[in-house]
């Protein structure tokens, strides 16, 4: 993986939030937290093993703990900085753990859901297939995989990441790039949404109720693949 964020740790949040807020209409706890929301569309509280790779320093940990309590939830990234924020907070159900970018440090089988959330825009093109199969290894059979991603066809999405200090010189994945890496992971794919269109001002408030209708709608600010490895017998 390319990006060292040991030099953001400590302030990644505040350092977030100021670059984005005053476009997008929020801070960078709520963008964590919607996509938890979007999580529990489809996911259940029963005790699953959760793998969160490129956990960051934890924040969205907090939201999975509370939306999904009987998860055992492990987190992953290449800054170690991070992770040692991550672990200071003492999550319930939670631990993080550095890995190398490139070998997913866990036996194959092993979780029931991978979640991957504005990771693999900063992975090498060269790298990003052979991350996307680890992924695939790790899931035991019957596992999902929540793979988020910025949409290079919206407009505020590209300004924001043009002028985000984390984001410099990244490749961002158009949707058929995604389903392209998950396909090749040997990973059926069950859905496909779009999901923030509209600033999160109090202006656009009553806009917002409107975004579950334009899931398919490939003009949203973010979108997410949910993806299945399927059972044996099922190929």
């Amino acid at each position: 993986m390319e990006q060292n964020f040991d030099q953001f740790a400590k302030d990644y949040r505040s350092t977030h939030t100021k670059s984005i807020k005053a476009v997008a209409g929020a801070d960078s706890f709520y963008f964590a937290q919607h996509k938890v929301k979007e999580l529990a569309r489809f996911e259940k509280n029963n005790s699953q093993i959760f793998l969160d790779l490129g956990c960051g320093d934890g924040a969205i940990e907090s939201y999975i703990a509370a939306q999904f309590p009987t998860f055992s939830v492990t987190g992953i990234d290449i800054s170690n900085e991070s992770i040692v924020v991550a672990n200071k907070k003492e999550i319930s159900g939670c631990r993080f753990l550095w890995f190398d970018g490139v070998s997913i440090p866990f036996p194959e089988n092993t979780f029931h859901v991978v979640f991957i959330a504005g990771v693999l825009h900063h992975v090498p093109l060269s790298q990003r297939q052979n991350l996307v199969n680890e992924i695939a290894r790790v899931l035991q059979p019957g596992g999902r995989l929540y793979l988020f991603e910025h949409n290079p066809y919206n407009p505020l999405t590209r300004y924001l990441v043009n002028t985000c200090v984390f984001d410099e010189g990244v490749h961002l994945l158009k949707a058929k790039e995604s389903r392209t890496l998950l396909r090749k992971a040997g990973l059926k794919i069950l859905d496909k949404r779009y999901v923030i269109f509209f600033p999160r001002g109090r202006f656009f408030k009553w806009l917002h109720k409107t975004e579950s209708m334009l899931a398919h709608v490939p003009l949203g600010g973010q979108y997410y693949f949910r993806a299945i490895k399927e059972l044996p017998n099922q190929h």
